[in-house]
C-alpha cells in the first residue's frame, strides 16, 4: 500500500467584514482573485462583502480592476495573462451568462479580447446569489462575483456550503471575530487580512473534496513517514 497526498480543486471564499480596512481588503482581493489570471487552486472564487461596506468596497474594487492590464505576461506592466485554453474561456463566458440571466449585474469586463488567443478582461459581477453557477463552481479565471451578506453566521454558513475546503480568506480587525471565524471556516488554509498565504514553511492542503494530506513544511514529509511504537519491559 502506497501513501498518497492529494491536492485537488477549491472554491475559496474571500470575506470582507464591516470592521475591515477596506483599502487593504481591496488590495488583498485583487491579489487573491487575479494572481495568474485567477488560475490557481487557492484563487478567491466568491467574494462576500458585509452590507454596510458593500458599496464602498465594490466602488474601490471595480476601479482597480478596470485599470488591470491584460496581455503578454512577459511584457512589463501587464497584470493579467491568458487563460490556459479555450475551454477555460468558455467556462467563464458561461458563468457570466448564467449569472446575468438570473439577475447578476456586470460592473466591468465580461469581454473576450481579440478573436484569437484566450485573453479575457477581468470581470466583476454583483447581485450574485447562491443559485448561480458562479457561486457554486470553481471558475478558474479572472471573474470576481460579489455576494452581499448581513452577519457572520450567515457568511460562514454560505462560505462552508461547498464540497471543497482548500483555502479561504477574510478581512476583519476585531480579534474575537478573527478567532471565531477562523475556527468556523471549514478550510485547510485560512488567510486573515492577507490575499496571499502560501509559504514553503507552511503546510499546504485542504479538507473535504479538496484532498488529503499536506505538502510543504515538515508536515509534508511526516505524511510519508511511518510511526513506530516501542514498548520496552525490564531492560
Amino acid at each position: 500500500i502506497k501513501k498518497v497526498s492529494l491536492e485537488l480543486g477549491g472554491n475559496a471564499p474571500f470575506i470582507v467584514f464591516d470592521d475591515a480596512d477596506i483599502d487593504a481588503a481591496v488590495d488583498g482581493a485583487i491579489q487573491a482573485k487575479f494572481r495568474n489570471a485567477g488560475q490557481t487552486c487557492v484563487s478567491a472564487n466568491r467574494l462576500y462583502v458585509q452590507s454596510s461596506v458593500h458599496d464602498e468596497f465594490v466602488e474601490k474594487f471595480v476601479d482597480k480592476v478596470r485599470h488591470l492590464s491584460v496581455g503578454d505576461g512577459f511584457v512589463a506592466g501587464v497584470d493579467i495573462g491568458p487563460l490556459i485554453d479555450i475551454h477555460a474561456l468558455r467556462k467563464i463566458e458561461s458563468h457570466i451568462a448564467d449569472a446575468v440571466a438570473k439577475g447578476g449585474i456586470i460592473r466591468c469586463g465580461a469581454e473576450r479580447i481579440g478573436k484569437d488567443g484566450t485573453f479575457f478582461k477581468p470581470t466583476v459581477l454583483t447581485e450574485i446569489s447562491s443559485i448561480m453557477a458562479v457561486a457554486q463552481e470553481e471558475t478558474f479565471g479572472p471573474l470576481a462575483p460579489i455576494i452581499r451578506f448581513e452577519d457572520a453566521d450567515q457568511v460562514v454558513r454560505e462560505a462552508n456550503d461547498t464540497i471543497y475546503g482548500l483555502a479561504a480568506y477574510f478581512y476583519a480587525s476585531n480579534l474575537k471575530r478573527v478567532w471565531r471565524v477562523a475556527e468556523a471556516l471549514e478550510y485547510g488554509m485560512v488567510g486573515i487580512n492577507t490575499g496571499r498565504m502560501s509559504s514553503e514553511a507552511a503546510p499546504f492542503g485542504g479538507m473535504k473534496q479538496s484532498g488529503i494530506g499536506r505538502e510543504g513544511s515538515r508536515h509534508g514529509l511526516e505524511d510519508y513517514l511511518e510511526m513506530k511504537y516501542l514498548c520496552m519491559g525490564g531492560i
